[in-house]
C-alpha cells in the first residue's frame, strides 16, 4: 500500500498521467497533477482524485522549463512534507512518416527531444534529494519506439531511447536510495491517437493479445514498480501486448 505517500506525475491530467494517479490514489496515495495546457483535464482528475479521499495537487509547469520544475517541486514538499514517486509522463510528438526524411525538420527535433528527454531529466534532477530522504523511485514513461525505431517519427523514436539510457544512468546515480525503471508502451487509446486511426492499425491492433493499451494498462504496470518490486532497478518494461517479443 501507498498510504499517506506522495507522487508526482507530470503530464498528470490526462491520459496514461491521469490513469496513473487514479491507480496510486486508490492505493493511499496522495498526487501532484503537473499539466503544461490541459487546465480543465487537470482539475477534472484532481476531483477523481479527491472522491477517492485522496489530496491531489494541481500545478502549471512545462518541463523545458528548469526554474518551474524545481518550484514545482518545492512547492510539493512545502506543501506534503515529502516526495516518494516521480512519474515522468509528459511528453510530446509530432506525426512524419519514417520515410519522409526531408518533413522532419529541426524544430521537431529540438522541441521532442527538449520535452522527453531533457525535461524528464530535468525532473528527475529536482526531485532527486527528496527522493532520496524518502527511498522513494521514479518510473519513466518511454515507449516502444525507442527499442524498434519505428514510431510516430523519428525524433519521437529516438528521445524515447534516449529516455530508456537517462533511465539506466539515473538508476545507477540515484541508488541505493532511489530505484529507477521505465515502461515502454506499445500504442495506447489517448487522445494522442484520436486523429490516427491507421497509426493504431498499424502498430496495435495486429498484437498477439488482439488489442492495443488502455492507460490502466499502463498505470498497473507502473504500481506494480512502485509498490511492488523493490528488488527492480534501472529496467524498461514494455507494455505492448507482445507485440515486438
Amino acid at each position: 500500500m501507498l498510504t499517506d505517500k506522495v507522487a508526482v506525475i507530470t503530464g498528470g491530467g490526462t491520459g496514461i498521467g491521469r490513469a496513473c494517479a487514479l491507480r496510486l490514489a486508490k492505493e493511499g496515495a496522495h498526487v501532484v497533477i503537473n499539466y503544461s495546457r490541459s487546465k480543465n483535464d487537470a482539475e477534472a482528475t484532481q476531483k477523481e482524485v479527491a472522491a477517492l479521499g485522496r489530496e491531489a495537487l494541481v500545478y502549471r509547469a512545462n518541463v523545458t522549463d528548469d526554474a518551474a520544475v524545481r518550484a514545482m517541486m518545492r512547492a510539493t514538499t512545502d506543501r506534503f512534507g515529502r516526495i516518494d514517486v516521480l512519474i515522468n509522463n509528459a511528453g510530446m510528438t509530432h506525426f512524419v512518416d519514417l520515410e519522409d526524411l526531408e518533413g522532419l525538420k529541426d524544430a521537431h527535433w529540438f522541441e521532442i527531444m527538449d520535452v522527453n528527454v531533457v525535461g524528464l531529466f530535468r525532473c528527475s534532477r529536482a526531485a532527486a534529494p527528496a527522493l532520496k530522504a524518502s527511498n522513494g523511485c521514479i518510473v519513466n514513461i518511454t515507449s516502444v519506439a525507442g527499442i524498434t525505431g519505428m514510431g510516430s517519427s523519428i525524433a519521437y523514436a529516438a528521445s524515447k531511447a534516449a529516455g530508456i539510457s537517462v533511465t539506466k544512468s539515473l538508476a545507477r546515480v540515484l541508488a541505493p536510495e532511489v530505484r529507477v525503471n521505465g515502461i515502454a508502451p506499445g500504442v495506447v487509446l489517448t487522445r494522442w491517437v484520436d486523429d490516427h486511426r491507421d497509426h493504431v492499425e498499424k502498430y496495435g491492433d495486429a498484437t498477439p493479445l488482439g488489442r492495443v493499451a488502455t492507460p490502466e494498462d499502463v498505470a498497473e504496470v507502473a504500481h506494480s514498480l512502485i509498490d511492488n518490486a523493490g528488488m527492480v532497478t534501472g529496467q524498461t518494461l514494455m507494455v505492448d501486448g507482445g507485440m515486438f517479443m
